[in-house]
């Protein structure tokens, strides 16, 4: 951008242009010449364009601080670090995934976080530039008939170690939200609150999220008495509600409380 030229645009164009800058020294740069500028509003502008800079430095600040377990390892010698997450422990419906990705040294993620205090827009907005950007990014599954079987907990073990071998690429180091893997051949580490306190794991937890939701939205489709693109099987009233008139579905967990209590006094809703 030529800034010599500023006072030669409307305002109107410089807030745009102030938008789409997203370098934190061009916008000082854009900022410091406006300082001439006498033009009613452009004081505003040029306040805004430091606080737009003050905002990228915050940032990039926050993104480093969340890749220092990475960074550590780094300097320790491992070169492949995944970091695991899963969604869905607490629904009454639907499968749990899991995704394992590995990052490259180098990311482009402003804005990554916990998949929880993301919105679905920006949750698929970052989805997509982590699946651009990883070296490598699995999932894995445990369905409800699983998760029966073997119990919640160990459900979601499966799923991640499910997603941790299905990696094309061999991570050398595991970042796990929580808990720990069994039988991983590489060593762990289990992060309490992982998804907000590692990138990896927050990658993961996004993909995660952003996978299962999908999924749920495609139940939907199959059963449409439950609602499960709205609430995506956990247990709200609607969901509750639907469950108390229909009985419960093919992909109902019948190891849980309010489905157990559904299963013999109404007949399975199966798929048409």
């Amino acid at each position: 951008m030529d800034f010599s030229k500023l006072q030669c645009q409307s305002l109107s164009v410089l807030r745009q242009q102030i938008k789409l800058l997203k370098d934190e020294n061009a916008l000082e740069e854009f900022a410091s010449r406006l300082t001439s500028d006498e033009r009613r509003g452009a004081a505003v502008l040029q306040k805004a364009a430091r606080q737009s800079a003050e905002d990228l430095r915050l940032e990039k600040e926050r993104l480093r601080l969340l890749f220092e377990y990475r960074l550590a390892l780094f300097k320790k010698g491992y070169q492949l670090v995944a970091g695991v997450d899963e969604v869905g422990m607490g629904p009454l419906a639907g499968p749990v995934i899991a995704a394992a990705v590995i990052l490259p040294d180098e990311v482009n993620l402003s804005g990554l976080n916990d998949s929880k205090v993301l919105s679905s827009k920006r949750r698929e907005e970052l989805a997509e530039k982590i699946r651009e950007q990883a070296v490598s990014y699995a999932f894995g599954k445990a369905s409800s008939s699983e998760i029966d079987r073997v119990n919640i907990f160990q459900a979601g073990l499966l799923a991640m170690s499910r997603a941790v071998t299905g990696l094309s690429v061999s991570p050398d180091y595991v970042l796990v939200d929580a808990r720990s893997i069994p039988n991983l051949p590489v060593p762990q580490t289990s992060l309490v609150k992982g998804d907000s306190k590692d990138g990896s794991i927050a990658a993961a937890s996004i993909l995660a999220k952003v996978e299962r939701d999908g999924l749920m939205r495609a139940l939907d489709r199959r059963f449409p008495s439950f609602g499960f693109a709205k609430h995506k099987g956990y247990p709200t009233a609607q969901h509750l509600g639907a469950l108390k008139k229909y009985g419960p579905c093919d992909e109902h967990r019948r190891s849980f409380g309010p489905v157990a209590d559904r299963v013999v006094s109404k007949p399975r809703i199966r798929m048409s």
